[in-house]
């Protein structure tokens, strides 16, 4: 539901940065367009992307944590951290950071600009104007080129207003979120339109003279700003971890091989925080294969594989006493052993929690 949405906030929010640096005020005519650059001030800033299930159903989410700053050329760059999304539910977060923004793969998406100092020239006089702005996004692994019409407003010598004048419609599938969005949509038993519009009201503050901003930086541990409880999780919320993560899709191994494949090290990684923050519970691990081979090498092989993935976490430092493994083989499939599509969703890892 909140797909598409964020990289419409994402480039709406470009929109917001280059508008501001792209304002000429008498003060900075000594020292080019830009001055000593600008700076996006999240705490005076709103936006929101909204999308709707079940064909009336709308709702409304964000990102808590964004930053953003304009150079003194004119380079804008604007940051989101995708593990921030804020639905207001727990476990709908959890489902948009793992099956739809796969943050453990891609934590961030970046919109950047090189602004025409000409656009706002007259902004001082003015005080509010409709522009059009052409910026790139880079969201899920994807980069492209937008253009929006957006209207700046001079609040004060050294504080601009960027916002929309009409919602930002944004379809899923520019930025390869088609199947994240299935994903939620079998998670949450609903069905999602696949495109989200986005609303913003941004403002950037001129920087103090003499001090350039630099473009901002993601944390080490982007995950850190995901918004959950502090320390342990309850039952409740390991349970529905578990149940999502299941569902991901990212636990890759070598053809007819239990050799964990060296993708699956982003997910099994972000996996260890929620392991170890759900302490005394006995996790089941289980594999599942296709039909494809015979049953007695599918039962072998999905045996294999849920050790191997317990091994992982391990070595990792968690105690094997804190996992149980089973094999399924290929007795439960999650769809018709009919197309490549099917069958390599039948081949996964699943987690379930079955004591503590």
């Amino acid at each position: 539901m909140i797909h598409g949405k964020i990289w419409n906030s994402v480039r709406t929010l470009f929109l917001g940065l280059t508008c501001i640096c792209g304002w000429i005020g008498p003060a900075t005519a000594q020292t080019g367009p830009f001055g000593s650059g600008w700076v996006l001030e999240p705490d005076a800033s709103s936006f929101n992307f909204q999308s709707v299930k079940n064909q009336t159903k709308v709702e409304s989410s964000s990102f808590a944590t964004f930053s953003g700053s304009i150079d003194p050329s004119g380079v804008a760059t604007i940051r989101f951290l995708l593990d921030s999304v804020d639905t207001k539910v727990d476990l709908r977060n959890v489902r948009m950071r793992f099956l739809m923004f796969e943050t453990f793969q891609y934590p961030e998406a970046v919109v950047s600009a090189v602004i025409d100092p000409g656009a706002l020239a007259d902004l001082a006089q003015v005080r509010r104007k409709t522009i059009s702005l052409p910026y790139t996004l880079t969201l899920h692994g994807v980069t492209k080129a937008f253009e929006a019409s957006v209207v700046v407003t001079q609040l004060a010598d050294d504080m601009v207003a960027v916002s929309t004048g009409a919602p930002i419609v944004v379809a899923t599938e520019d930025f390869n979120l088609t199947p994240g969005v299935k994903k939620l949509e079998e998670a949450a038993n609903v069905v999602i339109i696949p495109s989200a519009t986005v609303t913003f009201d941004f403002v950037f503050r001129k920087s103090a003279d003499g001090v350039v901003p630099t473009a901002p930086a993601a944390p080490e541990n982007p995950s850190s700003v995901a918004l959950e409880t502090a320390g342990n999780f309850d039952l409740a919320a390991c349970k529905g971890r578990f149940e999502i993560l299941s569902r991901s899709g990212h636990i890759y191994f070598r053809t007819a091989s239990a050799m964990l494949d060296s993708k699956s090290a982003p997910l099994l990684d972000s996996m260890v925080d929620i392991i170890e923050r759900c302490p005394g519970l006995l996790i089941e691990i289980s594999g599942h294969t296709d039909s494809d081979g015979s049953n007695a090498t599918n039962q072998r092989l999905s045996d294999a594989r849920a050790a191997s993935v317990a091994r992982y976490f391990q070595a990792k430092g968690i105690d094997k006493s804190r996992f149980v493994t089973i094999g399924y083989g290929e007795t439960r499939p999650v769809a018709p052993n009919d197309t490549s599509e099917n069958k390599a969703r039948n081949r996964r890892i699943e987690f379930a929690v079955v004591g503590g």
